[in-house]
């Protein structure tokens, strides 16, 4: 297995920072009790100003007076990574938030749809800056691993023959290992991980105790502890407090995009796309009463829905028809009927035949997890030659070429194949029988691209059966251009 791990070092204040329009204002959050408050986190613009964590709220003022502030809430921040949590689903189907302030994935059964980690970790990056969240990135054999490595640098990956050197030249007070359990090799005058793998294993053991062991030991893949994988909700439900009085919908417009886009992110692990959802619209409270009932925008579609754009443009539709009876305080999104969940034990695309799959099902997750543009069909176009009898349908539209718009896909006939080649390639194989032919194709004479073939149905040796061909009249040897299930 390969795995990566998404460390997300500064979460609270991302879900902060993602809810305001202006996020390159200097920003500090808050925490402890009111005679004590101090600074837990701040962004790059207040920290320019002087200030740092830990800090007193007091000498904060005194230092950059009228700086924002706001509370740190490590609730929001765990659900921010549980939405995080279930994106990740659309490029693994293992998943866990085991870890601390980061995600692991199993990426291995990715590479055949999303490529190599350099084009994964791209994706990932993208997707991650577009939803307003600050991350380091890596990979490894296995997640513990994974999770180290993010501690020292961002993108880095090694396969099992360079793990073991990686891991040996890493400071140990980066190696995730415990700070009392850092602090003690250290005073041993050890420095790096590699000194510590050195070291006999039952004197380790009697002093640090088995629980040291069995991390070195995940560290280096000699063994893998159990790891819980994470399972969505079957509901999305998420609130942004405006911190001030919106009486226009105009006003609602950034938080309704930012909860739109959340919706997209976590529908991303799941077979498809929303169909109803509804705004809840709460309004101010007095003497912990409300003055007025949350309004209610319900937001139905005429077919399921998962892309950002569209679910926003819909649901701004609907939110600038509606008559707001107060001052909006916060806005929530509320999405109860969600489309089924990929199980995390499971692979993407199950090849069990018991467990085969509707194809409008398993289109549907194909085009959650690689997008509309890279999954279309095949529509009919009047050309003889094989190579431009096809071309691809996006959407539910045909995209017509050139003069001649494309037709539904016809049955083919027996003595087509299902599958062509993207290049012709000679038949090695030895041919047991001829099936069918020869069928002479002859065809592009006005294009300058003319193709003069006789065509055949053969059966190897091995029982494949294949559509090759041989240039007309000739006998030479027979070139596959497709092969039959």
């Amino acid at each position: 297995m390969r795995w990566a791990c998404l460390l997300l070092p500064q979460l609270a204040m991302d879900v902060v920072l993602r809810q305001h329009p202006n996020p390159d204002q200097p920003l500090a959050l808050v925490e402890g009790p009111h005679a004590r408050r101090r600074l837990h986190s701040v962004n790059a613009a207040a920290r320019a100003l002087g200030l740092r964590p830990g800090l007193s709220l007091v000498a904060a003022h005194a230092i950059a007076d009228g700086v924002r502030t706001a509370e740190y809430d490590p609730q929001a921040a765990e659900r921010a990574r549980q939405l995080l949590a279930a994106w990740a689903y659309r490029y693994s189907s293992q998943v866990s938030t085991d870890f601390a302030h980061a995600l692991v994935l199993e990426i291995a059964g990715s590479r055949r749809l999303f490529g190599a980690w350099p084009q994964l970790r791209q994706r990932l990056d993208a997707e991650l800056r577009e939803l307003g969240f600050r991350h380091r990135m890596a990979a490894a054999p296995n997640p513990f691993a994974a999770r180290a490595l993010t501690n020292i640098g961002e993108g880095l990956f090694f396969d099992d023959d360079l793990l073991l050197p990686a891991l040996a030249k890493m400071p140990i007070e980066r190696s995730g290992l415990d700070p009392a359990t850092v602090q003690a090799l250290q005073r041993m005058g050890l420095r790096k991980l590699g000194a510590v793998f050195a070291l006999p294993r039952a004197p380790l053991a009697r002093r640090f105790g088995p629980d040291l062991l069995q991390r070195l030991d995940a560290l280096r893949g000699a063994a893998e502890p159990p790891l819980t994988f994470y399972q969505p909700p079957d509901a999305f439900d998420a609130r942004i407090e405006l911190g001030h009085e919106a009486e226009s919908s105009q006003a609602l417009l950034f938080p309704l995009r930012r909860l739109t886009a959340d919706l997209a992110a976590y529908l991303s692990g799941r077979d498809g796309g929303v169909a109803r959802f509804k705004l809840l619209l709460e309004h101010e409270r007095h003497s912990h009463r409300l003055q007025h009932p949350p309004s209610e925008i319900a937001v139905g579609l005429l077919a399921p829905e998962r892309e950002a754009a569209m679910l926003f443009e819909l649901a701004r539709g609907r939110l600038q028809h509606a008559q707001l009876p107060a001052p909006v305080v916060a806005l929530r999104l509320l999405a109860e009927e969600l489309p089924p969940f990929v199980p995390a034990a499971r692979d993407l695309f199950d090849p069990r035949p018991q467990q085969a799959l509707p194809w409008a099902q398993l289109r549907e997750r194909l085009r959650a997890r690689l997008g509309d543009e890279r999954v279309h069909g095949l529509a009919a176009h009047p050309d003889h030659r094989p190579e431009r009898a096809w071309q691809p349908v996006l959407g539910d539209a045909p995209v017509a070429r050139g003069k001649h718009a494309a037709t539904p896909a016809p049955t083919l006939p027996a003595t087509r194949p299902g599958w062509l080649l993207a290049e012709p390639e000679p038949l090695r194989e030895p041919v047991a029988r001829i099936l069918a032919g020869p069928e002479r194709i002859e065809s592009g004479w006005w294009d300058q691209d003319d193709v003069r073939r006789d065509y055949y149905l053969v059966e190897t040796a091995r029982g494949q059966r294949a559509w090759a061909y041989r240039d007309a009249g000739g006998d030479g040897p027979l070139i596959v251009h497709g092969w039959f299930a």
